[in-house]
């Protein structure tokens, strides 16, 4: 069969054929699924043969996003999670025990930092946290059990970029997996298996869905080994994903390409918009050339998405007063949403995190982050423009 691209396979990928000759693929909302006969029954749960058993052990919308996903990482499997926690979760605790070591990048989503260190640690789990742009961070902090390296790239809410590659062979030399969470790239900007990634983690409450209306996750394995061990974790935890977010998912997926083009086509017109503001300090975006991490974004990625964070003169205060000023914008946490959400990483996102780390990965009071939509960028600019001129 021929081997299509991107757009092509979002939308006739494996996962996309549908049973009974309908046109989308339908949702199945059961729990349980019968039997045709006792021996029917035992063998699927000797794992031979093929059919359904129980929701959680596996079901035919949840099966077909999987593959999906799986197809557009170039993975072996993915398993869908009931949110993006869950896909961290999934993504790291079926390789690690009591006395294992991790090494954590210093800049992620909150939750993520406060699970990787203090709940992990619970549990015997020992983690460094490191600089997420210092290589040499990463490999001075490997010990004799450091099993798994996790990292997000670009990073929530700084969009630090991190060198996968870089990680990837400090990972390989420490026999360590590495777990990227891809969720503010997508496949379609970002292929960490081909820079070396051994996991692939998503919150596709954000991109993949695109619409603000699921919550939902992917851990996605590189082998057929790691593949198992996840889809195996998430059986047993009970963290799988639902059939209806399932099909809301594999329908968002079919748009994929084209809302990542205007996202990116957007945000980088929000962004030099911000830059040349006099009431903004700094700008935080991998498509600026002054941004750090800028060159190696550009080599890593074939997009830099729709996040950007900035840094407003008069610190929390001023960006309060300009969430509160803003009309067409939404003032809300997550992203990836058709339309554009603002928030104060600090106060929110990150309220969880200690100030102290907040300050060493850059969260400061006066970071404000735009999660850039699908609206003319006119008018993203004009909401803006008349929201900071009441700051």
């Amino acid at each position: 069969m021929k081997e299509h691209k991107f757009s092509t396979n979002q939308i006739h990928l494996e996962g996309h054929k549908k049973p009974f000759n309908s046109h989308s693929f339908p949702i199945f909302q059961t729990s349980t699924f019968y039997f045709d006969s006792p021996e029917h029954g035992a063998e699927l749960f000797a794992g031979k043969g093929e059919g359904y058993i129980y929701t959680r052990l596996g079901n035919p919308t949840i099966d077909a996003v999987e593959k999906v996903v799986a197809g557009l990482e170039g993975g072996f499997g993915a398993t869908a999670t009931s949110s993006g926690m869950s896909a961290v979760l999934a993504s790291v605790f079926p390789f690690v025990k009591a006395g294992d070591h991790i090494i954590v990048s210093d800049t992620l989503y909150g939750a993520s930092t406060t699970l990787l260190t203090d709940f992990a640690a619970r549990y015997g789990v020992e983690s460094s946290v490191v600089k997420s742009t210092d290589l040499n961070e990463y490999k001075n902090s490997v010990k004799s059990n450091t099993k798994l390296i996790y990292i997000e790239t670009p990073a929530n809410p700084t969009l630090s970029i991190t060198d996968i590659r870089g990680v990837s062979e400090i990972a390989k030399n420490a026999n360590a997996l590495l777990v990227v969470d891809n969720t503010f790239a997508t496949p379609y900007l970002q292929r960490p298996f081909e820079l070396g990634a051994d996991v692939i983690m998503h919150s596709a409450t954000k991109y993949l869905n695109g619409h603000g209306d699921v919550v939902m996750g992917f851990s996605v394995g590189k082998t057929e080994e790691l593949h198992k061990k996840i889809r195996s974790f998430t059986k047993l935890t009970g963290g799988n994903a639902n059939p209806f977010d399932s099909y809301l998912c594999l329908r968002g997926i079919k748009t994929l390409s084209l809302r990542m083009d205007k996202h990116n086509t957007n945000a980088q017109k929000v962004a030099e918009y911000l830059q040349g503001h006099d009431k903004v300090l700094k700008v935080y975006y991998p498509g600026l050339p002054d941004f750090e991490g800028h060159e190696l974004a550009k080599k890593q990625m074939t997009g830099f998405s729709s996040v950007i964070a900035f840094d407003l003169k008069g610190g929390f205060e001023a960006g309060k007063g300009l969430m509160k000023s803003v009309k067409m914008m939404t003032l809300a946490v997550s992203l990836g949403t058709i339309d554009t959400l603002i928030q104060h990483p600090a106060s929110m996102t990150h309220s969880g995190v200690p100030r102290e780390e907040k300050m060493k990965a850059g969260i400061t009071d006066e970071l404000t982050r735009i999660s850039v939509g699908l609206e003319d960028v006119e008018d993203i600019i004009q909401d803006l423009e008349q929201g900071l001129s009441k700051v």
